[in-house]
């Protein structure tokens, strides 16, 4: 059974990724494709590119693992940009876990249109409760899932158990940094519906203490400063169409909530990377 941190996240988390606002949002800034953190080679640089790169990258870290015959879970799958990424690279199985149901059939549906839903299976559930045995997996993969947690302790448990002794775990999340005030990041994440992000040392001494030994963290903090810049950017560009599609006060949400994600990470409250992980 779920404590009441859990499952009020996971409400919050399905109710913001429910609504079609949210879907016109992504669809006009990020792409559609992948909602995370990109990886810019020039300031100017499309979104949804930076965001693919980074998926390519963390892929890069765990290529010695994926192939035709290896199975892949995705934590927190989104639109599934991830899982096809994946399954076309290296033509592994993805079985791709998400909590939204809406999210859920648009990504069967793209899975379909681009030949690959016989690789990827989409099952609506939740990361805090993963309904798979033991050892199953051959690596675990989360973007910028956990951030919407209220136990990223069980959260992380359910990922290592469900990994099979010679596997790995990759994950982006966005974080803060470990002398960051929680009450200043109070109004930052608000719309994740917790009280406060993860640190990096949180996960490594809990990834440590559930049996992972070699935890590597790739700290592009930098990255996020200029994602939320190009964010907020290509939110304030295109706002006139959004205002045709969306509701207004998601646009004025938007515009108010963007640039507190960039001055926290310009001023250094915040902290985004690659976990990379093995036993």
């Amino acid at each position: 059974m779920l404590d009441s941190g859990a499952s009020d996240s996971e409400e919050a988390a399905r109710a913001y990724y429910a609504t079609s606002d949210v879907d016109a949002f992504y669809d006009a800034v990020w792409g559609g494709e992948d909602i995370h953190t990109g990886t810019y080679a020039r300031a100017d640089e499309p979104v949804a590119d930076a965001s693919r790169r980074t998926v390519e990258q963390a892929a890069d870290r765990v290529s010695d693992l994926l192939h035709s015959g290896s199975s892949v879970l995705d934590l927190g799958s989104g639109y599934g940009g991830a899982t096809r990424c994946l399954a076309g690279r290296f033509g592994c199985r993805v079985t791709a876990l998400n909590l939204s149901e809406p999210q859920n059939r648009r990504h069967r549906a793209r899975n379909a249109e681009r030949g690959l839903d016989h690789l990827i299976d989409v099952v609506t559930g939740s990361f805090h409760d993963i309904p798979w045995p033991d050892h199953r997996f051959d690596v675990v993969w989360s973007q910028e899932a956990f951030c919407h947690s209220g136990d990223r302790a069980r959260v992380l448990r359910e990922a290592v158990r469900v990994l099979r002794p010679d596997g790995a775990l990759v994950f982006t999340d966005t974080m803060a940094a470990e002398d960051a005030s929680a009450e200043a990041l109070r109004p930052v994440v608000a719309r994740l519906g917790v009280e406060a992000l993860a640190t990096p040392g949180f996960y490594r001494r809990t990834l440590s203490g559930i049996g992972l030994s070699r935890i590597d963290f790739d700290d592009r903090s930098e990255q996020l400063t200029r994602h939320y810049e190009r964010i907020t950017d290509e939110t304030r560009r295109h706002e006139q169409e959004l205002r045709r599609v969306i509701s207004p006060g998601y646009v004025d949400s938007l515009l108010a909530n963007l640039p507190l994600w960039h001055a926290a990470s310009r001023r250094g409250d915040l902290r985004w990377g690659i976990f990379h992980c093995r036993a």
